[in-house]
């Protein structure tokens, strides 16, 4: 086979300048061509895809987070506001409704105001997405409560919540401070499908020493 870069004898035999032709392999389309055209049409068109994909996904994830810090972007101060509630919550506790009949009227216009201060707060709170949950009776979640104590129950299907210690509360679709629970144990399974496994790490207690 002659190689075509390589110079005829007559022409190195003439003494003038031999200039080199580009080795053309047999297999590559010639510059110019229409193969080498479309060719140069396909890797433009998919680095042109690709490049679209990319965009697409910032854009995808962008919007993913203005909207968490949209929904989310409370989530301290919201905590920390819980504690105003909780305080209002056991202050309203405190007191009975035998107690609540004996006060006079200033201190019962008192308690009044400080109820619906309580229904006021949690107005605002459910209006920024935090809502409150109270699992008094449901199944166990350790993904939504935390067990506190253990307590004999017959009367309530093992797994359960059988008191509320404190109530928790969700911002959207996350836990901003999951309920702290006593568990039910002694009487029938919550649920026959899932496994025994909720009294772990949860510390027994007797009935009889709780309050």
């Amino acid at each position: 086979m002659t190689d075509p870069n390589r110079p005829s004898d007559d022409t190195a035999q003439t003494g003038e300048p031999v200039v080199s032709k580009p080795y053309v392999m047999p297999d590559d389309p010639e510059p110019g061509s229409a193969e080498a055209l479309s060719k140069e049409v396909a890797e433009a068109r998919d680095k042109m895809l690709r490049t679209l994909a990319e965009m697409e996904n910032l854009r995808k994830r962008t919007e993913r987070q203005v909207a968490d810090a949209r929904d989310y972007g409370i989530a301290a101060f919201a905590r920390d506001i819980l504690a105003v509630a909780d305080n209002m919550e056991r202050a309203l506790v405190a007191l009975d409704a035998e107690l609540r009949e004996k006060v006079d009227a200033g201190t019962k216009a008192l308690l009044d105001g400080v109820e619906l201060t309580e229904r006021e707060l949690l107005k605002v709170l459910e209006k920024h997405g935090v809502k409150k949950f109270e699992p008094l009776d449901e199944k166990f979640d350790p993904n939504l409560h935390q067990a506190m104590l253990e307590v004999s129950d017959p009367s309530r299907p093992a797994g359960t919540v059988a008191q509320v210690i404190q109530p928790g509360y969700m911002i959207g679709e996350r836990v901003l401070r999951p309920a702290l629970v006593a568990v039910a144990k002694g009487g029938p399974r919550a649920s026959l499908e899932t496994p025994a496994n909720d009294n772990a790490g949860i510390p027994s207690q007797d009935p009889r020493g709780s309050h």
